[in-house]
């Protein structure tokens, strides 16, 4: 099987880049290593049970703006540029000291995504990389998965493939119209790769992987919601399909470049008018 282009109009270096902390803010050494390692860490402890209910009902209310305007559960996507209580997630001070640990001090978001995944969620995140998907170079984005509710096996945790971030691209298919899956990538036959490890974490504990790590999730046959919030940071080093500059939020450091536009703090909760349009299109 050929290696796709997902975005055949932007030449990409698409690699890992090993992580080169000496001194980390929050991680160990011996987890820093297990990054470059194995392409994860997890679980990393974060929210109190008070701010844990506060992050439940703030996605809460989320949910029900998209009910509302009739989109599903997995329309709250890059609503970061709408909401301010998504856009203060990505600037929390104690998330972001574990990502300078992984890709150093300025660091740039332009993604976030709440995976939700309702009670009988048939659907599957098909196995991927997620930089497959992005028109970024070169391939140095971490994910931050913030788990909203407690998430285990039972309930469609992430799973992820280990050491495979070190393989470079691995060759997938387009999902067809039979297929029932959130995305549009699908690596087959994973177990090639050897056995997934499943991402159990407790509601306010967040897991860190690298952008060309392999891994997906699986149907939620529970009577649970399993959500979680996925934050996309990159250096300011790292560009975007546009030649010349791109708006994005300066979550820590500078931009030295200048090539990402600070993007400022919304005011207010809103759906970003373009999720609109994509409805009715």
């Amino acid at each position: 099987m050929a290696v796709l282009d997902a975005i055949p109009d932007m030449e990409r270096d698409l690699r890992y880049f090993p992580t080169t902390t000496t001194e980390p803010k929050k991680l160990t050494l011996e987890q820093i290593d297990h990054f470059n390692e194995k392409g994860y860490v997890f679980p990393i402890d974060l929210f109190s049970e008070e701010e844990v209910n506060a992050n439940r009902r703030y996605f809460d209310s989320l949910l029900k703006m998209a009910a509302d305007a009739g989109l599903d559960s997995y329309s709250v996507e890059s609503w970061h540029t709408h909401c301010a209580g998504v856009y203060d997630l990505v600037t929390d001070d104690r998330i972001l000291d574990y990502v300078e640990d992984i890709i150093g001090p300025n660091i740039v978001c332009t993604m976030t995504h709440y995976f939700s995944k309702m009670p009988g969620d048939i659907k599957s995140v098909y196995w991927h990389q997620d930089a497959s998907f992005w028109a970024l170079t070169p391939s140095k984005v971490v994910t931050v998965w913030l788990a909203i509710d407690d998430v285990d096996v039972e309930n469609g945790a992430m799973k992820l493939f280990t050491g495979t971030h070190l393989l470079g691209r691995i060759p997938f298919e387009w999902v067809t119209d039979e297929e029932d899956g959130v995305l549009n990538q699908h690596v087959h036959n994973p177990e090639q790769y050897g056995q997934p490890v499943s991402v159990t974490l407790k509601a306010g504990q967040i897991s860190l992987h690298t952008d060309m790590l392999l891994h997906g999730s699986q149907p939620n046959p529970s009577n649970r919601r399993r959500c979680g919030l996925t934050l996309r940071y990159f250096p300011a080093d790292v560009r975007g399909i546009e030649p010349d500059s791109a708006p994005g939020i300066i979550a820590r450091g500078v931009d030295p470049d200048g090539y990402w536009q600070p993007m400022p703090r919304p005011e207010g909760e809103a759906i970003p008018p373009r999720k609109l349009e994509a409805k009715t299109e």
